[in-house]
C-alpha cells in the first residue's frame, strides 16, 4: 500500500487516486495535428523524478501534481494542481 499525502484530505491510499498523465506543455489550440498527436500519444519515460497529474477521485476530487521517482516509486512532492493554462491562440490581426 502506498500513501499519498493529499494537501486537502491528508494521507490517503493510492487506490483513491487515478493517474491522469505526465505534466507536459499543452499545444496551442491552432497547433498542427502532428503536435497534438505528440501531446496525446507520446510520453516521456524517464528514469528518475517525474511530475504527473493524479485525480483524487474517491476523496476531494481535486487534481494534484505528484512528483515521484519512477525507479523507486518514492513520492518526492505533492502539490495542488493548478488549472492548466492554454497558450494564447493568435488572433486574426496577428496572423
Amino acid at each position: 500500500m502506498q500513501l499519498f499525502n493529499c494537501p486537502f484530505c491528508g494521507p490517503r491510499d493510492q487506490s483513491e487516486f487515478t493517474y491522469g498523465r505526465e505534466v507536459a506543455p499543452i499545444p496551442a489550440l491552432d497547433a498542427s495535428r502532428a503536435e497534438w498527436e505528440r501531446y496525446v500519444f507520446e510520453r516521456d519515460n524517464p528514469a528518475g523524478p517525474h511530475a504527473e497529474w493524479w485525480h483524487h477521485n474517491l476523496g476531494c476530487r481535486q487534481w494534484l501534481v505528484i512528483t515521484r521517482d519512477t525507479r523507486t516509486h518514492e513520492v518526492l512532492a505533492i502539490e495542488k494542481g493548478a488549472r492548466p493554462q492554454l497558450p494564447a491562440s493568435p488572433t486574426a490581426d496577428s496572423r
